[in-house]
């Protein structure tokens, strides 16, 4: 079986070296060799020992079977997707952030017996596509939650488990090769995001955008969120969540303060994990490395073995969609984490939680401490309460003259 491989960074040399240290072994499995014969790359790249092509029309016009795009990015790396399916070939791409916008749009052009794989995508190594779409596609899903990006999970590992500050660990996950030198999607959420609407197409059948979701990022997080944490057993991670209430999915990617024997807040440092419930296995986790050269080369060659195993399918799973609609992140319901720092005078609290009355918001917990200049942090823990209540709430308060800084919300999951 002969490929293409578009672009030759990180996952693309991964790919490679993959298939040369695995020959023999992949050989015995299919009955054939898994062959690169051209390389594009908009710049001569000196570590490849391949065919190597400036020019997309020479992909083209190949006599490649499968193309694989691990270039990133979505506009170029869409046409050329585009292209290589019009051609009749096979395609496999690492492409989370073209998946998240376009992968309706892609499973539209599929001819019959036409593979388009994008094991690689989520969760690098971990074949979380292939269990949701292939090993548990029997089952209903009740609920998702992952932490899907090893950036963001590093960083808070190291704040929770060291003390340091949020500033102190992104800079160790930078020079560690975790965080890009431009971390935005990796700490804002949107790397998740991207990941999360993916998992959902899947286990839920809807077409949604990460503008379409909830979206929370890591940056507001603070060391004293972590004091509050300790001294209620909580740890805090960017979960990526999606449930299914009878026709409703909610879906959303924010911080979360989660009970520390829970089984995702032992996910440390850069791994990633996906705790699925299922109506038959009931919860099931599925833990690896998220990314990495070999460890997502590993998911691009098990799509290169299924297609040399001819075995194809709709891409996202479903001959027809099922009837479920997103809820609205105003109408999603949740506990909550608040700090608030605030002048230390007498009738604050009382204005504060009137505030909360006025918005049928109720208090689970409470805990103050001494803060700088004659001001106290605040922490509070809510009952269950609505998404635009709590909008509302936050926006009210952070208007008011007692209050100082801006006040910090994080979510927390049961």
């Amino acid at each position: 079986m002969k490929i293409a491989l578009l672009g030759f960074g990180t996952v693309a040399s991964g790919v490679a070296k993959l298939i040369e240290t695995n020959k023999e072994l992949i050989k015995k499995r299919l009955g054939k060799d898994i062959e690169i014969s051209l390389v594009y790359s908009r710049t001569h790249k000196n570590n490849c020992p391949y065919k190597q092509t400036n020019n997309f029309e020479d992909v083209l016009n190949s006599d490649v079977d499968v193309v694989c795009e691990l270039m990133g990015g979505t506009t170029f790396a869409y046409e050329c997707i585009k292209q290589a399916l019009a051609k009749d070939k096979h395609v496999i791409t690492a492409n989370k952030a073209l998946l998240a916008y376009y992968r309706y749009d892609i499973e539209k052009m599929l001819k019959p017996n036409q593979y388009f794989g994008y094991e690689a995508s989520v969760a690098g190594g971990v074949p979380i596509i292939k269990i949701i779409k292939e090993g548990l596609s029997a089952n209903k899903f009740n609920c998702i939650k992952g932490i899907l990006n090893g950036t963001s999970n590093y960083i808070l590992t190291k704040m929770q488990n060291e003390g340091i500050s949020y500033e102190i660990a992104l800079k160790q996950a930078q020079e560690l090769g975790y965080a890009e030198a431009n971390p935005s999607l990796d700490i804002n959420g949107m790397d998740a995001a991207h990941k999360l609407t993916i998992l959902a197409s899947l286990a839920y059948g809807i077409n949604v955008k990460p503008e379409d979701i909830l979206v929370q990022g890591i940056d507001k997080i603070s060391n004293d969120d972590f004091y509050f944490a300790k001294e209620f057993e909580f740890g805090i991670k960017l979960l990526a969540i999606a449930k299914q209430n009878e026709d409703k999915v909610e879906i959303r990617v924010h911080p979360t303060l989660i009970d520390k024997n829970h089984i995702l807040a032992s996910v440390n440092n850069s791994m990633n994990a996906i705790l699925l419930n299922d109506n038959a296995l009931g919860e099931s986790l599925y833990y690896g490395a998220g990314a990495g050269s070999l460890e997502t080369a590993s998911a691009v060659l098990s799509d290169l073995m299924q297609i040399a195993d001819n075995k194809t399918r709709k891409m996202l799973g479903y001959n027809e969609l099922p009837k479920v609609n997103l809820v609205s992140i105003n109408d999603i319901s949740s506990k909550y984490y608040l700090r608030l720092c605030v002048d230390d005078k007498i009738g604050v609290l009382n204005k504060i939680t009137s505030f909360m009355s006025n918005n049928e918001i109720s208090i689970d917990s409470l805990m103050q401490r001494p803060s700088k200049n004659q001001t106290r942090t605040i922490f509070i823990t809510t009952h269950i309460a609505n998404e635009a209540k709590i909008t509302k709430l936050l926006s009210e308060l952070q208007t008011q003259e007692f209050v100082k800084g801006e006040i910090n919300l994080i979510r927390i999951e049961e």
